[in-house]
């Protein structure tokens, strides 16, 4: 017979089954889809403790998708399946958002938001030297990917597998995780 939980013990409990279910929904349905009706349902709670806990579907996406600090390896895991969702089919959602965000003030703000929120967690989870700039570099690579497959469908895309573009892009788009495995720098002389 196992011994009774305090109620902050369940409350914690209760909140890791949601966060659980939430990180298996959005990794299925990304977030456009995802519903918070699905996550209680994954979770086995009602849809009101998802909202008592998290507030938000935004906001309990943004927790779920925090990387925590770990080692390279398990960074670079992470962007090889960014880079997978982004080479695939984007969903009508993405498509308008990034579509519009070049001309829109509010898709802009949006995008901006969501992208900048990638580049903190990311640089938070890689540490080091310039990790803010390391991670925006990376972010911007895999978006200008996004645009150049999705959008401008530059031939070479066009003419190419999403295992293909993959296989390249990977080690492309790792680069900067790990600086003390690339090559030093070298400066220019001004």
């Amino acid at each position: 017979m196992s011994a009774p939980q305090s109620r902050a013990a369940k409350r914690a409990a209760t909140a890791q089954r949601i966060l659980d279910a939430a990180r298996a929904e959005f990794g299925e349905h990304g977030l456009e889809t995802s519903t918070i009706r699905r996550i209680a349902q994954r979770a086995n709670v009602d849809p009101s403790l998802v909202m008592q806990h998290y507030g938000s579907k935004a906001a309990l996406f943004a927790v779920a998708i925090q990387l925590e600090e770990t080692g390279p390896g398990e960074i670079e895991a992470h962007l090889h399946d960014v880079l997978d969702v982004r080479l695939a089919e984007l969903p009508p959602q993405t498509r308008a958002l990034v579509r519009s965000m070049l001309t829109a003030p509010e898709a802009a703000a949006s995008m901006s938001a969501f992208l900048n929120e990638r580049v903190a967690n990311l640089s938070h989870a890689m540490g080091g030297d310039d990790a803010d700039l390391r991670a925006a570099l990376i972010v911007s690579s895999i978006l200008g990917l996004t645009i150049a497959r999705h959008f401008l469908k530059l031939d070479a895309f066009v003419h190419a597998s999403d295992a293909e573009i993959a296989r390249v892009a990977r080690p492309w788009v790792t680069t900067g995780v790990d600086p003390a495995a690339a090559p030093p720098a070298t400066e220019r002389s001004g």
